[in-house]
């Protein structure tokens, strides 16, 4: 049925359809379809515009009905969208001077075209989103430049770089030291390194430890981040700061695209290296120290380079054709290369082994050593600093501090008698005055080493003894008043088993070679400047008593003296200003009265501290001086301040019981206050003679390296930053104190007779050019010329290949040991000039080491920039998430609860 009625349709359908193309043709059919798509748009069209028409009126009717009102905002922003974009005019200048601002608008150029304009123009042609970034860092530039003027870089630059790079190498020295503790059973030595290092560091900073960021770089990305957002904070203005699209942007370009690649370039090891062997291209390579530091590496890759480059070389000279004289002078060098190999192979042998040698162990059980004679040794500084160790260990010292000091006293007598001998022939007398200078020495001499007062005594035959204080009760001094008693000193130390015989066997006496760089050599080689003297003669660099400063004093007990300070005033002679304060001084005597006024500046002051604190080692605890003040010390009210101390430090100096507690002060009280110039130098027995008891110098093994050194050193910077520089290279203060004391003086001499009296003025100026306009225009180039050498974003460098920088390291080392100057290693030993130089160059070879150093520079800048914006307890959070951090507050939390539980 239903098949039935289905073929009916199609029937009747075809039927149709032919019929109706019979009739009206093919293409009725276009034409009925267009007809009908024509109704059917008409309507669309006409239905649209009357619903157009009609809503428009609904709405304007509801409008004024029951709608509330549209919001403003709205049609606000729909306008400002219709607008033009209005230019934003950028002004061009940031520093105010014109030779920093090229370059650095230069710098923002291409930072703004690499890192943001490539990817930028892919999303919008509008230019506003750029121009305002470019306001953005502008601004915070000139506020940047603002802050840099108003700050006083010289404390930075002299005091705070130094103390860090210090306190840098000072934490290193203590990880090697617990390094070698530890002993050489280790998978990563320097990875252990670097965790002992960062363990050390947490140890000495207490609050602060940089583990985190020198090792991980996420969280040194973290770090940079936050740290570019706090500058952010301080230099924009609130409105842009609070535009976080902005802000982010700015954020990144910062840290990302110029403090991070800057940071890890100046931290990269071989880029030090290479800086380096540039610093010191004029000097040329030494066989003798590039083959100690192959004999001296510990470091498998770097003989492994250097074996590889000398075959190499070995198998060009083999192929080469040559005949006559060239044969000669290639045979010479293929034998050279063959030994450099085999030094190699045999270190590397040993080494892998782990058999490494110390060469002093085994000279000392070697038992055949050169010897030094004694009288070489009391003339050699290095020599003399390892047996005056050996005599303090031995309770000796008495003996050879007593020849030192008489040495001192008959040249300083000679001299003396020589000048008053001059003064005769020309008409003036002061015989009674420089005889009773020498008495006052002879007998200070006598009463610190020979009389039953005196602790340690010098033990030496009683006869002589007794006739030397006759002598000196009777009789007029000489200059060889002691020589007989000094002669029987010098016996009994070169004879007496406790002393010279006893030094030779022991591993001071070894040391003491590898300081004079004996051990290859059994040949004595003193001094190269020819300056050693035999026994009679003053020893080189030893201690010469000067009697220049001292002046007549009455030895009567009833004379009374009283002083003050009654004026300050400041004194400009030949450009250099210093403070000069008049001292009135009263001398009673049973039948006179004296009263007159002498003037003496800060530095004379502490110069004649010096003196009496070294002599008199009982004054240290009890006199305090004034402390120093480098820079703005002329101000009216700190003048008065420091003339206020040191009236209280005269007052206590002239107490009568003080002086009854010490007789011998007088002299150097009364010569201080005497009407004529003061002779500086700290001269006398305080700046000669080393006293029996050294002083401890405060080095604590866990302390930053602090401002002041001692209180022995002047108010000079260069001193200042040289001796903290030696101290922490050569650890100086783990030494004899004599030593560092000789140093300390000879660095005085040299600065000022390279420089003169107006060091810190000079010093002052550097630092003035260095923040000059022309030096920061050069550093703002060289960096745009770095990171984008010809306008052009550089590439990234290639990792150099690993022999390279071996060998690199090599070359790096060898050139700092041929520049060493041979007289420091006559004053300090060859062996110490070499571990110290060695020391910090291995320093420089740990990248997450240099990191730290780095940082700690930027952190000093930032402190010193902002003062007010305390980043010091902002660098602290920021590194409060260190592991090295909370392991050391659990280990301090540890050791304090036994003793809250007893509590």
């Amino acid at each position: 049925m239903l098949a039935e009625t289905s073929l009916s349709i199609w029937g009747w359908g075809s039927l149709g359809l032919v019929l109706f193309l019979v009739t009206f043709g093919p293409f009725a059919i276009f034409y009925f379809a267009f007809y009908i798509l024509c109704f059917v748009g008409g309507g669309f069209v006409v239905t649209l515009l009357f619903g157009k028409s009609n809503s428009e009126k609904y709405l304007e009717q509801c409008e004024h009905s029951f709608l509330p009102c549209t919001s403003v905002g709205i049609p606000k922003c729909i306008e400002e969208m219709k607008r033009e974009a209005r230019p934003i005019k950028i002004d061009r200048r940031l520093t105010g001077a014109n030779i920093i601002d090229e370059p650095l608008q230069q710098v923002i150029q291409f930072s703004l075209r690499d890192y943001v304009q490539y990817w930028y123009y892919t999303l919008s042609d509008d230019e506003s989103f750029l121009l305002e970034i470019r306001q953005a860092l502008q601004y915070a530039l000139v506020q940047f430049s603002a802050r840099s003027k108003e700050t006083d870089w010289q404390p930075y630059f002299t005091t705070r770089l130094v103390d860090d790079f210090g306190t840098h190498l000072r934490v290193f020295r203590k990880a090697q030291q617990r390094i070698a503790e530890k002993g050489d059973q280790m998978k990563d030595q320097a990875e252990e390194l670097v965790d002992t290092f960062f363990e050390v560091e947490v140890e000495m900073e207490k609050e602060v430890c940089r583990d985190l960021v020198c090792t991980s770089p996420k969280d040194e990305e973290g770090f940079l981040r936050d740290l570019c957002e706090v500058l952010l904070y301080i230099l924009l203005p609130p409105g842009d700061f609070q535009n976080k699209i902005m802000r982010y942007f700015v954020r990144e370009i910062l840290s990302r695209g110029i403090l991070l690649p800057l940071i890890n370039q100046l931290s990269d090891p071989d880029y030090i290296n290479q800086y380096v062997i540039w610093m010191i291209r004029d000097s040329n390579c030494n066989y003798e120290a590039f083959m100690n530091i192959i004999k001296l590496s510990d470091n498998i890759g770097e003989l492994e380079a250097v074996k590889d480059k000398a075959s190499e070389e070995l198998q060009y000279l083999r192929s080469l054709d040559t005949a006559g004289d060239d044969i000669n002078t290639i045979k010479n060098q293929i034998n050279s290369l063959l030994y450099v190999i085999k030094v190699c192979d045999s270190r590397i042998q040993r080494l892998q082994s782990g058999k490494e040698i110390d060469t002093v162990k085994l000279a000392a059980n070697f038992g055949k050593l050169c010897t030094v004679p004694l009288d070489h040794i009391l003339v050699d500084n290095v020599a003399l600093q390892f047996f005056m160790d050996y005599m303090q260990q031995t309770g000796g010292q008495a003996h050879l501090f007593f020849w030192m000091t008489v040495e001192g006293y008959r040249v300083t007598a000679q001299q003396q008698l020589e000048v008053l001998q001059s003064r005769q022939k020309d008409g003036k007398h002061q015989t009674n005055q420089t005889k009773g200078l020498l008495r006052a020495a002879a007998f200070g001499v006598y009463e610190q080493y020979l009389s039953e007062k005196a602790s340690p005594r010098v033990n030496i035959d009683d006869s002589l003894v007794a006739k030397l204080a006759e002598t000196l009760n009777h009789e007029d001094p000489t200059p060889e008043i002691f020589d007989d008693i000094q002669r029987k000193v010098y016996e009994l130390m070169l004879r007496d088993e406790r002393f010279y015989p006893s030094f030779k066997q022991n591993v001071l006496y070894v040391r003491m070679l590898a300081e004079l760089d004996m051990l290859k050599d059994p040949s004595f080689r003193g001094s190269d400047d020819g300056e050693g003297e035999s026994f009679n003669g003053s020893p080189t660099g030893s201690i010469n008593l000067s009697l220049d400063d001292l002046s007549n004093v009455p030895s009567d007990e009833t004379v009374q003296l009283h002083a003050y300070i009654s004026d300050t005033g400041v004194c400009n002679d030949h450009g250099k200003t210093y403070a000069l304060y008049a001292i009135t001084v009263h001398r009673r005597n049973p039948n006179s009265e004296e009263t007159w006024k002498t003037y003496r500046r800060y530095s004379d002051f502490h110069d004649f501290h010096m003196r009496i604190t070294e002599q008199f080692e009982n004054l240290a605890n009890i006199l305090k001086l004034p402390g120093k003040k480098t820079f703005n010390n002329m101000d009216r009210e700190f003048l008065e301040k420091r003339k206020k101390d040191l009236n209280a430090y005269l007052q206590l100096l002239l107490n009568p019981e003080m002086m009854k507690a010490s007789p011998a002060l007088a002299h150097y009280v009364y010569d201080f206050l005497e009407n004529k110039a003061y002779s500086k130098g700290k001269g006398d027995f305080a700046r000669k003679v080393p006293p029996l008891i050294q002083k401890t110098y405060s080095d604590p093994d866990h302390c930053r390296v602090a401002a002041p050194i001692d209180d022995n050193v002047d108010d000079n910077i260069p001193l200042r930053v040289m001796l903290l520089l030696m101290d922490e290279v050569f650890d100086l203060k783990e030494r004899n104190q004599w030593l560092r004391r000789n140093i300390k003086n000879l660095l005085q001499q040299l600065i000022r007779a390279t420089y003169g009296d107006t060091i810190n003025r000079k010093i002052v100026d550097h630092v003035d050019w260095m923040t000059s306009p022309e030096q920061v225009a050069d550093a703002v180039k060289r960096f745009r010329d770095a990171f984008w050498p010809n306008g052009i974003l550089a590439e990234t460098v290639p990792r150099r290949d690993k022999a390279i920088r071996m060998r690199t390291r090599v070359a790096g080392k060898t050139k700092l040991l041929e520049v060493m100057p041979d007289e420091l290693k006559h004053i300090i030993g060859a062996e110490t000039t070499r571990k110290g130089i060695l020391r910090v160059f291995e320093m420089f070879q740990h990248s997450q080491l240099n990191k730290r150093m780095v940082y700690v520079f930027l952190e000093r800048f930032l402190e010193t920039l902002f003062p007010q914006n305390k980043f010091p307890e902002l660098f602290s959070k920021l590194h409060s998430r260190s592991k090295q951090m909370q392991r050391y507050k659990q280990r301090l939390l540890s050791t304090q609860a036994p003793s809250l539980q007893k509590r």
